[in-house]
This record gives structure tokens, C-alpha cells and sequence, in this order.
């Protein structure tokens, strides 16, 4: 884990003003890796709130699926990959971004850290939430009043 600092150095100190140069190191829990699903909860009444078919639904319950994410700084790229499926998301912390929701839809979002192993982002309807801890990952998504919480292990 990256240690945060503010550091505030003063500059330059005059009677009439004081100026002051910031630098600012943000310090992130490390999401790098690869995590496979380990088991999830909701998933057939959240893809039935977003529209999916019986049938889609019923496909793809039972797939076990590859996260893998890449973070550079405040700079992400995860790639989910779900049997033939894959999703990729790229987006830095507090920038706006085109991300793509579970259904294909592209939406304009941003995402924020909370503390320092928490994404957050609101996906039109959708929130999701994402938490590392250790070697676990668990992104929780919610629409209305049902929660679908994903749960996978780094591998």
C-alpha cells in the first residue's frame, strides 16, 4: 500500500501575500491482478430488474468468471471475462469516463475512491461499489432495493 501524504510547502512569504505550492500523492490500496468469481448473491433477480430473459439469465448463473485489473496510479482498466463475454472498463479516479454496464449499455460515469479500497460509481440506475480486501474483491450493485454481490479471489 502507498502511504498518503498532503504536503503543503510554503513558497514564498511576502507582506502582501503568502504563496503556497501543493503536491499531492494519492495512495490507493494495490487492485492489480487477476480474481475469479468464488460465488455471488442476487444475480438472478438483479439481471431480471435490468431486463435480461429467462433465458440469458439461465446461461449465465453457473459462469465463473476472470476479473483481471490493472492500475496504474489513478488510472484503471478491468477487464471481465464471462465464458466468451468480455467486459472492459478504463477509467481514472474523478474523471469522467464511458463505461459499460452489465447489460452493453455505455454510460458516462465517474469513478470515485472511498477511503483507500473502495471504488464507487453510479452506472445510470446501478450503483456499484468495489472493496479489496487482501485478496478478496467483492463489487456489490444495486438497483433500487436489490443488491447483487459478486465475490471473487485473487488467482
Amino acid at each position: 500500500m502507498i502511504a498518503v501524504m498532503l504536503q503543503v510547502h510554503k513558497v514564498l512569504e511576502s507582506p502582501r501575500f503568502t504563496e503556497y505550492q501543493a503536491t499531492e500523492n494519492i495512495s490507493i490500496m494495490n487492485f492489480n491482478g487477476k480474481f475469479e468469481l468464488q460465488s455471488q448473491e442476487n444475480f438472478e433477480p438483479f439481471m431480471k430488474a435490468l431486463g435480461l430473459s429467462d433465458e440469458l439469465i439461465e446461461k449465465g448463473k453457473d459462469i465463473k468468471s476472470i476479473s483481471e485489473i490493472v492500475q496504474n496510479g489513478k488510472k484503471f482498466k478491468v477487464t471481465v471475462t464471462t465464458g466468451s463475454k468480455v467486459l472492459t472498463n478504463e477509467f481514472t479516479i474523478g474523471e469522467e469516463a464511458e463505461l459499460e454496464t452489465p447489460t452493453g449499455e455505455k454510460v458516462k460515469a465517474v469513478v470515485q475512491m472511498e477511503g483507500d479500497n473502495k471504488l464507487v460509481t453510479n452506472l445510470n440506475k446501478i450503483k456499484s461499489v468495489t472493496e479489496i480486501k487482501g485478496d478478496i474483491v467483492t463489487n456489490t450493485m444495486i438497483l433500487g432495493d436489490i443488491s447483487y454481490t459478486r465475490i471473487s479471489k485473487r488467482i
